[in-house]
């Protein structure tokens, strides 16, 4: 692998250190920068990258371990390359021990820290040295401690899913949020059997790997691609991506042909764009401009601009025009994202107790500002990204308490064997 590619990871380590964007937003531009790599190249420069955000904690604690200088002490240069070659020693069966620890010499000659090659070389030689042993903190005298190191979760959320979960139903959760999740796409309505067929053969004469899903006859896996634009049908608009739980939630609102939606938080926009393929006519509502013209491209793309209208508008403020005009509003509010780590890796080092405090007040202002959008008789689908019942079932109980809905369904849905988000949604029916 040539050391440029490396660099390139480090150079992403360090936007991402300093704050400057998210993981996924920072690996897909450097793979849309450096798109004239070949394929093995945009796979590993995507792979260590999101990797080391991945593991970052248990990276850390191992560095700790071994190194004269802690982790949270080092040079953030420094700190990024003994991330990125420990990865590589720890998870990259590919990558010899050696050529990790000698590309990383390098590095850091070339980015004048010359005088720190003896410490890096020191550092990763002794971890080599150790890889079939390295400590973990004791699962019996320290369990929420070797839980967050060996699974890379912050203690304070490690304690919270212990608390509402157990700890065997914690342990599953932890390990499905570092699989492989693989891109989840859904074939539009007006895709037949055989059209289906024969996209799927393309596909795979591409090299990605094609899993029908075990929820939805429509819905399918895709592994081995970088993104989804080149891929026969999608100019077309044949298939759309979205994550089977969200595609659960619309089925699970019973929408119906004549139905008239609302979506009072609709990017990304996956569950209005599916509900205009089922229903009459919906109206999808976001605070984002930038937001809501990707919806209005994918709209285009699959031919729903008809049965799409989209507005830019704040959902903790109520319009009176609206009220009682929707058979199904769906709210998909503001969430601290903990089901789609294995998507958005870093969201568990940005959440805090107070953040998540300060998010649930923002999901009751969207609820009190929302819910009068519903007609009588009609369904209100809340949804959140998250696995956290303050978040999710203890809000249901709050609408019922407050407002006119009694609860018809709820599901917390987890990401078992990484075929899906963690998502919860529930259906609640507006009384007469």
């Amino acid at each position: 692998m040539a050391e440029n590619v490396r660099e390139i990871v480090l150079d992403t380590l360090l936007e991402m250190e300093r704050g400057k964007m998210y993981s996924n937003q920072a690996i897909k531009a450097v793979l849309d920068k450096y798109d004239y790599l070949d394929g093995q190249e945009k796979r590993f420069i995507k792979r260590l990258a999101e990797g080391c955000v991945e593991r970052r904690i248990e990276l850390d604690y191992i560095l700790d371990r071994y190194s004269s200088v802690p982790a949270a002490k080092m040079k953030p240069l420094i700190r990024c390359l003994m991330r990125m070659s420990v990865y590589q020693i720890l998870y990259m069966d590919s990558v010899p021990d050696s050529a990790a620890c000698n590309e990383a010499v390098k590095l850091a000659g070339r980015r004048r820290f010359t005088n720190l090659k003896g410490f890096v070389n020191g550092v990763l030689r002794k971890i080599i040295s150790r890889k079939d042993s390295l400590p973990l903190p004791d699962p019996e005298k320290e369990p929420v401690q070797y839980l967050s190191v060996r699974y890379s979760m912050p203690e304070w959320i490690v304690e919270m899913w212990l608390a509402e979960y157990g700890g065997k139903q914690t342990g599953e959760l932890l390990e499905q949020l570092l699989a492989v999740h693989p891109v989840t796409i859904r074939f539009a309505p007006g895709v037949t059997g055989e059209q289906r067929q024969d996209y799927i053969r393309q596909w795979q004469q591409s090299k990605v790997r094609v899993t029908p899903s075990e929820y939805l006859d429509y819905a399918c896996y895709l592994e081995g691609i970088l993104g989804v634009a080149g891929l026969a049908g999608y100019e077309e608009g044949a298939f759309a991506v979205q994550d089977v739980s969200s595609m659960l939630c619309v089925e699970a609102a019973g929408l119906r042909e004549g139905d008239r939606v609302m979506d009072v938080c609709a990017a990304p926009g996956g569950k209005a764009l599916l509900a205009a393929q089922k229903a009459a006519h919906v109206l999808a509502r976001d605070l984002s401009e930038y937001k809501l013209l990707k919806i209005r491209e994918n709209a285009r793309r699959m031919g729903l601009e008809e049965k799409l209208e989209l507005e830019l508008w704040d959902a903790c403020r109520t319009d009176e025009t609206k009220v009682g005009s929707a058979e199904v509003v769906f709210m998909d509010v503001p969430c601290s994202g903990l089901g789609v780590l294995g998507k958005k890796r870093d969201i568990k080092y940005h959440v805090t107790p107070e953040s998540l405090e300060e998010l649930i007040r923002l999901q009751r202002r969207i609820i009190q500002g929302s819910w009068q959008y519903v007609k009588p008789g009609g369904v209100l689908m809340y949804s959140t990204c998250t696995v956290n019942r303050r978040e999710n079932e203890e809000n249901c109980d709050w609408i019922c308490e407050n407002f006119p809905f009694v609860l018809e369904e709820s599901r917390q849905l987890f990401p078992r064997k990484a075929h899906m988000d963690g998502f919860f949604y529930a259906r609640l029916r507006r009384t007469e």
